[in-house]
């Protein structure tokens, strides 16, 4: 007899990797909750995801041709009234909603009712209480700058925004990405704007060779200093830096750029804040969150959604169709995906063995939920890319739905900054291992892509730091001017071209920088806060430092910038095998072949090797990167105009390989291609 649908085995996942078959029957579970829900949701496929996903157009305030219509999803409330700037504040009868089925609440009001820019909110009652609130679907949110009250806030402008780029498709071959956050983009100690960004900062990035910017902190969120996880309003965009007519138009210029803009997004947890987020909207505290212990989460001080209910999968999968349908932007990189796939959060886990994915400390709901959304997503835009921030390395994340996996395009290889933080802080220069860097960079699951990254947002915070604050530490202060460098300094500006470059050079996705790390920015990041006095002096960025052509920080940024062309310049560098060609620890030697590129490393800090002899392809090699170069605060040790001839081997005659000599200098690296015949 044939198998159900809900009953066919998804091999592929398991086919590749075969440790994983004793859990096939956990991964074909989850593939069917997946199928059961996505049925129910879409009435038996008679609708689609993107149907049942269009909340946002349907809840709030929006204007209609009879005039306005709010509505709002409260069923423990007993009343609701809109109060605001239209109506002094008072409950009003006329401004009272109506009670329909399901816990819906909704008012149709006059055209003259209300205004833009008109501050209001919803006065909600239920039994034995009573509190204003922000509605759980405004769009647009703002601060009183005296009373640092929340209020939402009535936008419609006269003329909205209309996009100049209709159609946009992005690049990912490889996908280059850059981390930001606009609000600490600007040299000036103060909240830069969407504006401020798209003048300044986007031709930066363009320049570059970036070909995707990863925003930050968009979704509005009370405390500034969260860096924008502890989200309040998820439909609003941060007013702080400015309007969402100045985003869009932020999203339209780096489209023009050719530059795809992805969002932070978080569906992991929200603020816990009641009287600006859903912490107790309706004098029910378990609406849109778990109950009892799971409610709160024990490391973030936040609260954690319930995906279980089919109204939050409808708040969280309307929220991701909106960011793409009203601010086309071009996917999301989803954050704390392992907090949400465990009950435990993944706090206090090992996660030693594959068992430890499948031992019931599942959250089951969590999963089928975020397959859904990546479901979604690449139903309303096919070339959408997400990303998933996981630690756990929980196996099919970024595998294909229909094999079994969950849908995300890639997953952050959480790895890698480990391992280079790891490696600085505990090991002397001498220990470092290129077989273990090696092992490192390319330890990946076949069936899955990843974004690689030296360093994100993550290591620059306060209580960590940096990779050039690592390596060079207090020496960045005072030895950082060209001609002026001590060891330190140059210690540390050759080794943060080398991890870069590795990193970079053997992704299989794309690769990740956060905004200003590209030069070696100073110092830590730290948000205006009660104990640094409110100040914004490590909440910016000081792109007069690269822009100094006197200063060592253009060198870093320089040798960035022609390492992200390499890449691009090699259209699908991303997809071609990583050939190790030769690693000794002793000589600290790495070497690797991408196609017609061959990647040379030589960690050690005081060996320099003179015709050092890898067997390659034969034929004639040119340099095309070089950390070494003078350009780039080298010394210039070789010159790169000379061509490489290998040279013949009669034992490697058959494989038809032969030697490539070179001079390696200590604690350098180069990048040579194969000149075609």
């Amino acid at each position: 007899m044939a198998k159900k649908t809900s009953e066919v085995n998804h091999l592929n996942l398991v086919k590749n990797d075969p440790w994983l078959e004793p859990f096939e029957p956990a991964i074909n579970g989850r593939h069917n909750n997946y199928l059961a829900k996505k049925n129910e949701l879409t009435n038996k496929g008679k609708s689609t995801l993107g149907d049942f996903a269009t909340g946002y157009m349907y809840f709030g305030l929006h204007r209609t041709d009879k005039g306005w219509a709010f509505r709002e999803w409260a069923p423990n409330a007993t009343d609701i009234y809109l109060v605001g700037d239209f109506n002094n504040w008072e409950e009003r009868e006329e401004y009272k909603l109506k009670q329909k089925k399901n816990g819906v609440w909704e008012i149709n009001l006059k055209p003259n009712a209300i205004k833009h820019c008109d501050l209001y909110k919803i006065k909600v009652y239920w039994e034995g209480g009573c509190g204003e609130r922000i509605p759980a679907w405004v769009r647009r949110v703002v601060q009183d700058e005296a009373t640092k009250i929340f209020s939402a806030q009535v936008w419609n402008p006269e003329e909205s925004y209309t996009f100049k780029k209709k159609k946009f498709k992005p690049n990912t071959s490889p996908l280059l990405i850059y981390e930001c956050h606009v609000g600490m983009s600007q040299d000036a100690e103060k909240v830069g704007t969407y504006n401020e960004f798209r003048e300044n900062v986007l031709p930066r990035i363009a320049e570059d060779g970036y070909n995707c910017i990863q925003m930050m902190a968009i979704q509005e969120h009370p405390y500034y200093g969260s860096f924008g996880y502890h989200v309040s309003n998820f439909f609003a965009v941060s007013s702080r830096c400015g309007t969402p007519e100045e985003l869009k138009q932020l999203i339209d210029a780096a489209h023009e750029l050719g530059i795809a803009v992805i969002m932070d997004i978080v569906h992991s947890h929200a603020v816990k804040n009641e009287l600006e987020g859903l912490g107790n909207f309706a004098g029910d505290p378990y609406q849109y969150f778990n109950q009892g212990e799971r409610r709160e989460h024990p490391a973030w001080d936040s609260l954690c959604f319930d995906y279980g209910k089919n109204e939050v999968i409808h708040f969280l999968l309307s929220n991701c169709k909106y960011w793409m349908e009203e601010y086309k932007f071009d996917g999301f990189r989803f954050d704390g995906v392992t907090s949400m796939l465990y009950y435990s959060h993944g706090l206090g886990q090992a996660f030693c063995g594959y068992g430890d994915y499948y031992n019931g400390g599942e959250d089951d709901n969590a999963i089928t939920y975020l397959t859904l959304a990546n479901d979604l997503i690449h139903e309303v835009n096919p070339k959408a890319i997400t990303i998933a921030e996981e630690v756990s390395g929980m196996p099919g994340l970024a595998a294909k739905i229909e094999d079994g996996g969950y849908g995300f395009d890639y997953r952050m290889a959480m790895n890698v900054p480990d391992y280079w933080i790891k490696t600085i802080k505990e090991l002397k220069d001498e220990d470092w291992k290129p077989s273990s860097m090696f092992w490192e960079v390319t330890n990946r699951r076949k069936d899955e892509k990843t974004i690689s990254y030296a360093e994100s947002h993550d290591q620059a915070l306060v209580g960590d730091k940096t990779i050039i604050f690592r390596l060079v530490d207090a020496d960045m202060y005072w030895h950082f001017k060209k001609g002026d460098e001590n060891f330190m300094a140059t210690r540390g500006i050759a080794l943060h071209k080398m991890i870069r470059l590795l990193t970079c050079s053997t992704i299989n996705g794309g690769y990740l920088n956060f905004m200003g790390n590209e030069f070696g920015h100073p110092e830590w990041i730290d948000f205006p806060r009660e104990g640094n006095g409110w100040s914004h002096k490590y909440a910016r960025r000081q792109w007069n430092l690269v822009d100094n052509k006197e200063l060592c920080f253009h060198w870093l940024g320089d040798f960035d910038k022609a390492m992200t062309h390499l890449m691009t310049d090699n259209k699908n560098i991303q997809n071609t095998p990583i050939v190790e060609i030769w690693h000794s620890d002793p000589d600290q030697v790495l070497a690797y072949r991408r196609k017609d590129l061959i990647f040379v490393f030589n960690f050690s800090p005081s060996q320099s090797y003179p015709h050092y002899g890898l067997l390659v392809p034969a034929g004639a090699y040119e340099v095309i990167l070089n950390t070494d170069d003078p350009n780039f605060g080298g010394n210039g040790l070789n010159d790169d105009s000379i061509r490489h001839f290998t040279q013949f081997d009669a034992l490697y005659k058959r494989a038809k390989k032969e030697w490539l000599l070179l001079y390696l200098p200590a604690r350098t690296a180069m990048v040579l291609r194969k000149i075609k015949e």
